[in-house]
């Protein structure tokens, strides 16, 4: 049954007539509500109670994190909405997931509602908050029975506005009360305010840095399972599929599900920087990357490529081509330092990406005449794209946040940031000999700087070539 096989009626209806008509949207399928049903619906109902709520973990972070951001709008109204169910056929939904900012100043992540709003109202001396969110369904109510998109016949308990409020901290209010005014400014309309959202993400607190812990763990976990199963997946026609299927059971138990659509790429498939469509086979002595994220239910994500030969050992073209991105992420991990600029941690892996191609004998110009940087770039055709991106509560996290802060940024105790130099040699370039093309290459970690300098949070995943071939030795067995 889908989630609209009941049309959505109104209080008013049932007195309309003897049986309720479907409205005219996919009328031509619903049942009308008899009378019957109307007289009893609303009766032979226990009591409702809730489970006692209690200060969630994440609510004095998330407060402190709305003050900071009040004091740069002092006197202004701020509205930061969660945003609205999106629609993926007709009638059905895609799963609901809060805009990143209203999670990241609420601290309410998986179990977030739809169309709920988070305000900031000036005060004298800062912002009052308050959370706007569609409180329970009476049982009398039509909505109960009769609104497949929210009502709780439907979908559950939604909660209540004093749980939330005590689970938030934060004050609550139905969401029918909230009002926008002239001269608010609003999350993705106003420019500035969308900025200041995305730059305070940059430095992460303790609480998230705790998150991001949680969700690396459990995407290793998940890479596990992958090697593991290696035997079933090869032996599938569309194995790519079977990987995929494989880390969403793991994100799924373990978390909300994947922060992104995993990349399972076999073979020449690998050169494709997003290949999501998983539609191909896992064939000995191909490589297959798989890059991939557990979104926790706080909804911060890993976000961790690892690149496996599909028959547990690496040919010696595919080692030295595996060993040179490990050469590259190894020397910018070397690099990441406080007070180094966001920038020098791609142009380091840039640098070892440049010599290595042209030790080949793959540029048309040396190393140094390729990393020009208004004339070079040829060693660009073999890994178009950057080195490192913030993550956190986003795969792509701070995107917003002006160039100064971002790429050109310097590095802080608090961020956390991907480093993942890659090589990809298409199946049909003809720059470089046959041995290399369809061979493709990536390795991404998920990397805290601290002040003593960086961690690499995800280094429990096997790296090393002969590391990687221990592990599938041993899980795939």
């Amino acid at each position: 049954m889908s989630t609209s096989d009941v049309e959505t009626a109104t209080p008013e209806q049932p007195q309309l007539s003897e049986t309720t008509e479907a409205p005219e949207e996919n009328a031509n399928r619903r049942q009308p509500f008899p009378r019957g049903f109307l007289d009893t619906i609303s009766t032979g109902w226990a009591e409702r109670s809730e489970v006692a709520a209690s200060p969630g973990p994440q609510a004095a972070a998330a407060s402190a994190r709305r003050a900071r951001l009040s004091e740069q709008f002092p006197g202004r109204r701020l509205v930061i909405p969660a945003g609205s169910l999106k629609q993926r056929s007709n009638d059905t939904d895609y799963p609901f997931r809060a805009h990143t900012a209203f999670s990241h100043l609420t601290g309410w992540g998986a179990d977030a509602v739809p169309d709920s709003v988070l305000v900031l109202d000036p005060t004298g001396n800062g912002h009052e908050a308050t959370l706007y969110l569609r409180d329970r369904a009476d049982r009398t109510s039509a909505e109960f029975y009769a609104d497949a998109s929210v009502g709780e016949f439907w979908i559950g308990p939604r909660p209540s506005l004093s749980a939330v409020a005590i689970e938030l901290g934060v004050a609550t209010e139905h969401l029918e009360r909230v009002e926008l005014r002239a001269g608010d400014l609003v999350v993705d309309a106003d420019a500035d305010l969308t900025r200041a959202v995305s730059e305070l993400r940059l430095v992460k607190d303790e609480v998230e840095i705790e998150q991001m812990r949680l969700a690396v763990a459990a995407t290793a976990r998940g890479f596990d399972d992958i090697v593991a199963d290696l035997p079933r997946i090869i032996a599938t026609p569309r194995g790519e599929r079977a990987v995929e299927g494989v880390f969403h059971r793991r994100a799924r138990t373990d978390g909300n599900g994947e922060g992104y659509d995993t990349i399972a790429a076999s073979g020449p498939h690998a050169c494709y920087l997003h290949w999501t469509r998983n539609d191909g086979a896992v064939v000995p002595g191909d490589l297959i990357l798989i890059d991939a994220g557990v979104e926790v239910d706080s909804l911060y994500t890993a976000d961790i490529t690892r690149t496996l030969p599909v028959s547990g050992r690496f040919t010696d073209i595919q080692r030295r081509v595996y060993e040179t991105v490990r050469e590259a992420a190894d020397t910018a991990f070397a690099a990441a330092r406080p007070g180094a600029t966001f920038r020098s941690v791609h142009e380091a892996a840039m640098g070892v990406i440049a010599r290595r191609v042209a030790e080949w004998g793959l540029l048309p110009v040396t190393a140094e005449e390729a990393l020009d940087g208004d004339r070079g770039g040829q060693h660009r055709r073999y890994m178009v794209h950057g080195t490192s991106h913030h993550l956190g509560i986003d795969v792509h996290d701070c995107a917003q946040a002006r160039r100064e802060m971002y790429y050109d940024g310097v590095l802080e105790a608090g961020m956390v940031f991907t480093i993942e130099p890659g090589l990809y040699f298409q199946i049909d370039d003809l720059t470089v000999p046959a041995e290399y093309r369809g061979i493709g290459v990536r390795i991404e970690d998920d990397i805290l700087m601290t002040a003593d300098g960086p961690v690499n949070l995800s280094a429990g995943i096997p790296r090393t070539a002969d590391d990687v071939e221990a592990w599938i030795a041993r899980l795939a067995s």
